[in-house]
């Protein structure tokens, strides 16, 4: 536990079908939460609050997006709390994963359904659910997306995440298993975020769409970067289990002048492909706008 925005609400809520015998506070560390400039990369410890981040001048500098990102999660209080690691590395908000005293032991609890596939999935995956194991020779699929504000702003920059065990690229992080939302294993914590300094993370840009201003995590979250090249990097958040890739809309843009035309088309693309419920098909035309919006004010 570092800030515990996360883990202390489901512990007191009992979400878990087992609740832990130990918690281990990682939040005294020395050095987890510093913030500097080193090598041509900006290095955030895991600790680092989402507060710190918002108004650090280094960041302010030459990774805007990450600023603004982490200005616009949670709420002004929580921010001061709630760390970088705990938001990218946190369970799924699914409101059968989220239900009080465990009543809904889905598959993400190694349960046998997912009650989203047949239940009220008005803020679920658009692309499909993504299929895991949870017991040997046994699959199941899950379509709770990632609400991490902060995920497709570093996967774009491309960010790498430094662990106690290994270095990993941001895009592959992020994952679907039981009890887990990443791919780190049982032991391994989080420790360092790297973001290099160069286009990718000056011209880059984040957008959030929600309900309300505080609080709430986004319906859906997008952030586009692009080099002097024309080579543009694309991720949606709330779309999918992960982190979206918008290739189709990469490729459409790859070396091209933008123009209204194009970026409509650019929307079109992101969202080709969407596969959503009658109750959330509304995300399609958000994707849609969004990207659009974001590529003419680029």
């Amino acid at each position: 536990m570092a800030g515990g925005g996360d883990l202390l609400g489901a512990l007191k809520d009992d979400i878990f079908p087992e609740y832990p015998k130990t918690i281990v506070n990682i939040k005294t560390i020395p050095g987890l939460d510093d913030i500097k400039l080193e090598d041509g990369m900006i290095k955030i410890g895991a600790l680092a609050t989402l507060a710190d981040i918002a108004r650090n001048p280094i960041i302010a500098a030459d990774a805007a997006a990450l600023s603004e990102a982490a200005g616009k999660a949670s709420s002004p209080t929580l921010r001061e709390t709630t760390t970088i690691g705990g938001n990218l590395c946190q369970m799924p908000r699914c409101w059968y994963y989220r239900k009080l005293n465990n009543r809904f032991n889905c598959v993400r609890k190694g349960g046998e359904k997912c009650f989203a596939l047949a239940g009220d999935n008005r803020y679920h995956s658009i692309f499909g659910g993504m299929a895991f194991k949870t017991a040997p020779n046994v699959n199941k699929t899950c379509i709770a997306v990632n609400q991490s504000e902060l995920a497709p702003v570093l996967v774009v920059m491309g960010a790498k995440f430094v662990t106690t065990e290994r270095e990993i690229e941001a895009d592959a992080f992020f994952s679907v298993g039981v009890m887990s939302a990443t791919v780190l294993g049982p032991g391994e914590i989080l420790t360092e975020i790297k973001i290099p300094v160069g286009e990718y993370s000056r011209r880059c840009r984040y957008k959030r769409f929600a309900f309300r201003k505080s609080i709430d995590f986004p319906i859906i979250n997008l952030a586009i970067s692009a080099n002097s090249d024309g080579n543009y990097r694309i991720y949606l958040g709330g779309v999918a289990p992960v982190p979206y890739r918008a290739a189709n809309a990469e490729a459409l843009l790859k070396g091209c002048e933008m123009s209204p035309e194009l970026a409509k088309e650019a929307g079109d693309a992101a969202a080709a492909g969407a596969r959503p419920f009658e109750a959330n098909a509304y995300k399609v035309q958000l994707v849609k706008t969004l990207v659009k919006r974001e590529l003419l004010a680029m």
